[in-house]
């Protein structure tokens, strides 16, 4: 397969394409302001202070700034840090409009481009770096042939941030809602922060195991899970590559002893912090390996043998937390020091794209698709 070339510190690409990211950013943002009753999370909501959200904008637009200067002044034949420049000037434009705040009016149904945007910013600010200064694979460039498909799953699946979660939680609330689950409850709430945190950790876990594990078992929930094992360049983006009935089922049954157990609201958010975090950690291309921690999180050396496309290593370390739960249950790879040579489906190969993609799953099977091949190939 061919491979793009990486991005090389001073030649002006970086910096302007991070110009054109904050550039972006700020552009959405602005965007929200005009229609946040439509393009706002209703739970994010009470945490938006206007003034201080000014603020923060114009220090993004100002950065992104002196990013598209530095394109400029480090390369003239790049023109990334041109259209920086424009984005930067149309927002601040878009700015002088925005209305006063007012009440906003709750919608039922809403898109959720303010957690899109804030959800790659932060990820983007902690893991680009990392994959950038400290990668393990140096040949896989941030811009890989399969980047933009993830980029698609990504978006999709923050702007629907408020279908998901009500599907997610669906199952729990037919099945558990009215039985008196208070005493529970209050008895959890009742532990100290650290132990509630440690079980709410592994009560998901243990649950998200059972479900992964039987995506990877039996046939049909396979095919659904494939489009997550299909990526060749495992990066921070690639963690977001899942079908949507995957994504949904999988979610749904580690919510279930959430939702049981009911957790403290300090508990659930930590949960809901730690969870994003290292879901993202697990897939990115960097070589750090954590020391001894690894033996007690997964980090990303466990979680891409998880991916990996050797036979030996097949139907292993399915854990999300903690990789003792893959020792108890004999599905623990004892990968040492070393790192999977290369990662997805072996010769298998996969339709490329977020449309078709979705719609594989429900007319082939992977294991039976070797035949198959990509327009773009033949």
């Amino acid at each position: 397969m061919t491979r793009n070339k990486r991005l090389t510190i001073g030649e002006g690409k970086i910096s302007g394409y991070l110009s054109i990211f904050l550039a972006i950013v700020c552009f959405g943002t602005t965007i929200c302001a005009y229609f946040p009753e439509y393009l706002t999370t209703s739970d994010f909501r009470a945490l938006y202070k206007p003034n201080y959200v000014r603020w923060a904008l114009l220090g993004i637009l100002a950065l992104s700034f002196v990013f598209a200067l530095t394109s400029f002044i480090l390369s003239k034949k790049t023109k990334l840090g041109f259209f920086a420049v424009l984005i930067i000037a149309t927002t601040i434009l878009l700015g002088t409009g925005i209305p006063e705040y007012q009440e906003i009016d709750s919608k039922s149904i809403t898109i959720g481009l303010d957690w899109l945007l804030l959800d790659i910013l932060i990820s983007a600010f902690i893991f680009i770096p990392i994959e950038l200064f400290l990668p393990k694979r140096l040949e896989q460039t941030k811009f890989h042939e399969e980047w933009k498909t993830d980029l698609v799953y990504f978006i999709i699946g923050h702007l629907l941030i408020q279908v998901t979660g009500v599907l997610v939680q669906l199952p729990s609330v037919i099945a558990f809602s009215g039985i008196g689950l208070s005493g529970l409850h209050e008895w959890t709430q009742g532990i100290w922060f650290l132990p509630q945190l440690f079980l709410a950790l592994l009560v998901s876990d243990l649950f998200q195991w059972t479900g992964h594990y039987f995506f990877h078992k039996l046939p049909f929930l396979w095919r659904f899970h494939a489009v997550h094992h299909s990526t060749k360049d495992i990066d921070w983006l690639a963690g977001s590559r899942t079908h949507f009935l995957d994504l949904i089922v999988v979610r749904a049954i580690s919510f279930l002893p959430i939702y049981v157990f009911g957790f403290s609201i300090s508990v659930f958010t930590t949960y809901i912090v730690i969870v994003s975090i290292q879901a993202v950690l697990a897939h990115s291309n960097t070589r750090i390996n954590f020391g001894f921690l690894r033996y007690v999180f997964v980090t990303p050396q466990y979680h891409h043998w998880h991916h990996s496309d050797d036979p030996k290593a097949y139907d292993k370390n399915f854990a999300i937390h903690f990789p003792f739960i893959d020792m108890i249950f004999g599905t623990y790879y004892p990968m040492g020091k070393t790192w999977p040579e290369s990662t997805g489906l072996g010769d298998v190969k996969f339709p490329k794209g977020f449309i078709r993609q979705f719609i594989f799953p429900f007319i082939k099977d992977p294991a039976n698709s070797n035949e198959i091949e990509n327009p773009s190939e033949r």
